[in-house]
């Protein structure tokens, strides 16, 4: 295991048991979440995309944000729903947001999930082509950004422009050299990520994919993770290819920690359907002692096969309690999973 990082969904509720009571309170804390990690030697910040939900939304002013508040930490999403996205405006977005950060961007893309709305995507003014579904949509909307983030020119510049250009076809300003080097494809099936190795993607698998094995959901993300890394070596890319899992993993070191998490008992994997089709299988959550945590997370093969784990946080418990959370895994958990 290479890097650690967290993953924050930025739910917000204004209900008295939470810390995060708006959307106000959800965007600074997570800016404030992130600075923490990286004080405390955490390698990402990364937040979960949703549309039209009391949680963190258009990603763009936060990873700016953040870039601007911090100067080491990768700093990322866990994932963009392509089908709401134009690309073209999006790349110019993420070339701004990585040249203030540095060049530290790495943005997780996905065809989406089942959101708060149906079809919330028809509101944003998109719908897919003639004979196509909403994935295909999202898909294709990736392979757009993905080609305009290499930066060559496509527009045929104006012959009378207001400002000089430079010779040739014109490209999306700001353009950020590497960035196209730091995207991610957040996969829900096997098939998914043999195309996002195809394509030159880093790998983000989460704690929910299609069950199309009926083992034991790490079990099934390992193969997975397999799977892209032999498209990867096919399709001859240069580079070595990044993989992030993403986990809930509670360690129990005082009472506080006893408190939220010590009553549950050992979770299971779990399974369901996200839509009417496709069965998906969830991963369990962790919450233990320390060395009780280390001993079960030794068995997880895909965390074993990846470099990158995100760890899922319950942001509306507040930074303090998040730093506490990030800081106990980091000291008591991460060393013996291999991390540093």
């Amino acid at each position: 295991m290479k890097s650690i990082g967290f993953l924050s969904f930025g739910h917000w509720t204004p209900s008295p048991q939470s810390r995060t009571r708006s959307a106000s309170d959800a965007l600074l804390q997570s800016i404030d979440l992130a600075v923490a990690a990286e004080e405390l030697g955490a390698d990402g910040a990364y937040f979960r995309v949703h549309h039209f939900a009391r949680q963190l939304a258009s990603p763009f002013p936060l990873l700016a944000a953040v870039g601007a508040k911090t100067r080491r930490i990768e700093i990322g999403t866990a994932v963009i729903d392509m089908r709401y996205e134009n690309p073209l405006y999006m790349a110019e977005d993420a070339g701004a947001a990585d040249l203030i950060a540095g060049g530290r961007l790495q943005l997780g893309l996905s065809r989406g999930s089942p959101e708060q709305v149906i079809e919330g995507w028809r509101h944003f003014g998109y719908r897919p082509a003639e004979g196509q579904t909403d994935a295909d949509m999202g898909r294709r909307h990736a392979e757009v950004f993905l080609d305009v983030l290499r930066g060559e020119g496509f527009a045929r510049p104006n012959p009378r422009p207001m400002f000089a250009n430079p010779p040739g076809l014109l490209r999306l300003e700001p353009h950020s050299e590497t960035l196209r080097e730091r995207i991610w494809w957040g996969a829900g099936s096997n098939a998914t990520a043999a195309w996002a190795g195809k394509l030159g993607m880093n790998l983000q698998s989460s704690t929910l994919k299609d069950d199309e094995t009926g083992e034991p959901f790490h079990v099934q993300q390992a193969a997975q993770i397999r799977v892209y890394r032999e498209a990867w070596k096919a399709a001859g890319h240069a580079r070595a290819p990044r993989v992030s899992v993403s986990r809930s993993i509670m360690p129990l070191v005082d009472d506080r920690d006893r408190l939220y998490f010590g009553r549950g008992g050992k979770e299971e994997d779990s399974v369901g359907f996200i839509d009417e089709r496709t069965r998906a299988i969830f991963g369990r959550g962790y919450a233990a002692e320390p060395p009780e945590l280390i001993a079960e997370l030794a068995k997880d093969e895909a965390i074993a096969e990846a470099d990158t784990l995100l760890l899922t946080v319950p942001n509306q418990l507040g930074v303090d309690y998040n730093a506490h959370l990030i800081e106990s895994i980091l000291k008591h958990v991460a060393p013996a999973l291999g991390w540093r």
